[in-house]
């Protein structure tokens, strides 16, 4: 593996066929979802990123809003990436090298944010069926935050009556990435401690 390999993510899939026309009104579709997303403190779920050659990989996903995400891969990916609420950290256990940037620099701020404007910055994409909303966000004045297309189903009991499916995003640096979420629980506890990391890189000792 090498660090460059994986650097984030975020390969293109559709998630669902698009097609115009909708019974629902989009103010209505647009509703739901802010209100999905002010009512979510917390989420669990495994996860399955693909890329653009179809390969994939695994994993567990945490998430604590504002700001706390945590990509934990398959057992034989020594990759984790972490959000601490202010920078998001790509640490790459197998080379022993870690990155860093601010979240609002990734596509990666809508989800992370329950208090974005998506009225604002979010417009819908048309999908087959008014059991799923699909809205995409960018920041027209600052494009090189990226893009994020995030894909929710209809579900009762769920926060909003909407759970979130997964998303496609554009990163600053152009990497694509698809993410399809499974067994999704939201509002649950978890503990800051989750979104620690621990530090490959070796320890300069002063001379």
């Amino acid at each position: 593996m090498t660090f460059a390999k994986y650097s984030l993510m975020f390969a293109p899939v559709a998630l669902f066929m698009t097609m115009p026309g909708s019974a629902q009104s989009s103010a209505d579709k647009m509703d739901r979802v802010v209100a999905h997303m002010q009512a979510v403190g917390t989420m669990s779920a495994s996860f399955t990123q693909t890329d653009r050659r179809g390969g994939t990989l695994s994993g567990k996903l945490l998430l604590k809003r504002p700001g706390h995400v945590r990509f934990e891969y398959q057992k034989d990916v020594p990759l984790l990436i972490v959000g601490d609420g202010k920078a998001l950290t790509m640490v790459d256990y197998e080379v022993k090298q870690v990155q860093r940037w601010p979240i609002r620099n990734s596509p990666l701020a809508a989800l992370l944010d329950p208090g974005q404007d998506l009225r604002r910055y979010g417009k819908l994409v048309p999908t087959s069926t008014d059991e799923v909303i699909s809205v995409e966000v960018r920041d027209p004045k600052r494009p090189e935050y990226g893009v994020i297309t995030m894909v929710f189903v209809r579900q009762p009991g769920a926060p909003g009556g909407l759970t979130l499916n997964g998303w496609v995003a554009l990163d600053s640096k152009n990497n694509r990435t698809s993410i399809r979420l499974g067994n999704v629980k939201y509002n649950g506890a978890i503990a800051n401690s989750a979104f620690t990391w621990k530090d490959p890189r070796p320890v300069r000792r002063k001379s």
